[in-house]
């Protein structure tokens, strides 16, 4: 089925689940991410009934973030070299067999602790070669921004909804029972991707070894000015907007607040971000989506300053919302980037680009931590507020100076 229009007219998130395939791939997205979010609640609490230590149970957290790096950057390959539905489908079926072992009791721990770096490993692949597929299902148009955009917020919305729901499963079910959902979720997923999604031929034919062609390809991407500044962008702002999330608990505390105010403190970014991704997406033109993207960049971690003054709960809620929203950015970086990005390389650029923002946002919540107990939690955020600021108007004067010295439709060389 060939894909549609490179500049299709879009008129909202209404055309892009008029397309068949990705009402597939929005389902499979939605289930998968559920056994996720599952499968890391079941197995943090597995893992501390059967050790009783807290370090080890948030080491099997850390773990979902560590081995990003290491998967999106020599696997990444994969994403191209390979038709899409069969490298997705492979990757859910993965998945699933890594999740199965956990389930069996007396499964020992190192085991458990082995299966979740693998399920790291292979996130990235999967997550990158979604995101080619979707250009590829959309077109690199607007449809495809709007896409992205839809599972970015059904992700946001799971981290709200999910980990409540995943504790009230805990309530009713064995951590070791609650797996089995995991398993289930992704088959589900991997039978959506195959039977929802048309076959397509790989993107690039090479004899090269895996792991040469994937670092090949990063270096291919990383070297282009313009294509490194909008990955710099991508990755660096979350990496500081994740700072009041991380030490949300201790806030709380600071302010004498119980557990519904903890509650609210990670919630409110997560809403702001939908909030403003579902205002650009549906309200506001390609074109000024694209215009607002380095303006917007450059002032959406300036709430987090407000935390100097040690606001109280109802105030830190407004700065967190505000900020959410200010990452309606995102949807105007997407366009550059898929425009930037020529086809033989998008499968390793989409993977390296959610292996970097996944490793960096781990990265920035355990610097968040050491800095707060030094700074305390105030002045931490509002240093990451500053800081991330600089960096935030130093990335979008690059960005701007790779516009306009190559061109917004600037490609990469495949050689």
């Amino acid at each position: 089925m060939p894909a549609p229009p490179q500049h299709a007219p879009s008129t909202g998130y209404s055309t892009v689940f008029a397309i068949p395939e990705f009402r597939a791939v929005f389902a499979a997205h939605a289930l998968s991410l559920l056994g996720v979010i599952i499968s890391e609640i079941s197995l943090s609490v597995l893992v501390y009934d059967l050790t009783g230590s807290p370090l080890i149970s948030a080491l099997t957290f850390a773990l979902g973030f560590l081995p990003y790096a290491v998967g999106g950057t020599l696997l990444a390959g994969m994403a191209d070299r390979f038709p899409a539905r069969r490298v997705l489908v492979t990757c859910d079926l993965l998945c699933a067999a890594c999740v199965a072992p956990m389930v069996i009791p007396g499964t020992h721990i190192a085991v458990l602790l082995a299966l979740r770096c693998c399920l790291a490993l292979v996130s990235p692949v999967f997550q990158g070669t979604r995101t080619a597929t979707l250009a590829d299902i959309l077109g690199d148009g607007d449809r495809f921004v709007l896409g992205r955009s839809l599972l970015r917020i059904v992700s946001q919305s799971a981290l709200m909804i999910g980990y409540g729901l995943g504790g009230l499963l805990l309530i009713a079910v064995s951590p070791r029972h609650a797996l089995l959902i995991t398993v289930t979720t992704f088959c589900a997923s991997a039978a959506l991707l195959r039977y929802g999604t048309h076959h397509r031929p790989p993107r690039s034919r090479t004899a090269a070894p895996l792991m040469s062609d994937s670092l090949k390809g990063a270096r291919q991407v990383l070297a282009n000015p313009r294509t490194r500044a909008l990955l710099l962008l991508f990755w660096l702002p979350p990496m500081f907007a994740v700072t009041p999330e991380a030490l949300a608990a201790p806030y709380a505390h600071d302010l004498s607040a119980g557990s519904v105010a903890l509650g609210l403190l990670m919630c409110a970014l997560p809403i702001g971000t939908i909030a403003g991704e579902l205002y650009a997406g549906s309200r506001l033109r390609p074109a000024t989506r694209e215009r607002i993207a380095l303006p917007l960049v450059t002032v959406t971690l300036l709430p987090y300053l407000g935390y100097a003054l040690h606001p109280g709960l109802a105030v830190s809620l407004l700065l967190l919302l505000v900020s959410g929203a200010g990452s309606a950015y995102t949807l105007g970086l997407d366009q550059w980037f898929v425009r930037a990005v020529p086809e033989e390389l998008r499968g390793r650029a989409m993977t390296l680009l959610t292996a970097g923002l996944m490793t960096v946002q781990g990265l920035g919540m355990a610097l968040a931590g050491v800095a707060a107990e030094y700074a305390g939690v105030a002045a931490t955020v509002a240093g990451a507020g500053a800081l991330g600021t600089l960096t935030c108007v130093v990335l979008a004067v690059q960005a701007r100076a790779t516009e306009r010295r190559d061109g917004a439709d600037h490609h990469v060389t495949g050689r």
